[in-house]
């Protein structure tokens, strides 16, 4: 169902794959949007459990009505790359196919939204803070994931 990677040799392992989607901190999310036009959007990320997690807001989006329309969605992480000493650059990327949806359980919210949190606030209370005051406006999305794979590109 999925293609199989062209340059075989620039394939990463499922391990560092996933290490990418954990240290990394954003990626871009693609979805088929309005008319059927692609829309591609930057988002901030958590990889945990298997699954990745974004926030969005419970107030109309294009994001939100793509994803209501249809699940299917793709990510892509790119992670900071190395420059040479001369004009290439090398770098590793994580393309991610599945499907998205909205998580309405509020523990699971919370839970999700803590680990969110914790990856890009200073603290644990600020975290707290955030998803106190911000809960009721705040969408907690999921892709699980149906296929993965990266690579490494050195332009040279």
């Amino acid at each position: 169902m999925f293609r199989k990677m062209r340059r075989a040799k620039q394939a990463l392992s499922e391990e560092e794959c996933i290490d990418i989607l954990i240290n990394e901190p954003r990626g871009v999310l693609a979805v088929l949007g309005d008319d059927d036009y692609p829309y591609a959007v930057p988002l901030s990320h958590v990889y945990v459990d298997g699954k990745i997690y974004f926030h969005g807001t419970v107030k109309e989006s294009h994001k939100r009505d793509a994803i209501e329309k249809h699940e299917k969605v793709s990510y892509c992480v790119i992670d900071k790359g190395v420059k040479s000493d001369s004009w290439w650059y090398t770098f590793k990327s994580v393309i991610v196919f599945g499907r998205m949806r909205t998580i309405k359980d509020k523990e699971t919210k919370i839970e999700k939204l803590t680990h969110l949190g914790n990856k890009f606030f200073p603290s644990e209370e600020e975290t707290k803070s955030e998803i106190d005051k911000l809960l009721d406006v705040t969408e907690l999305y999921e892709i699980t994931i149906d296929h993965m794979s990266g690579k490494i590109v050195e332009e040279k």
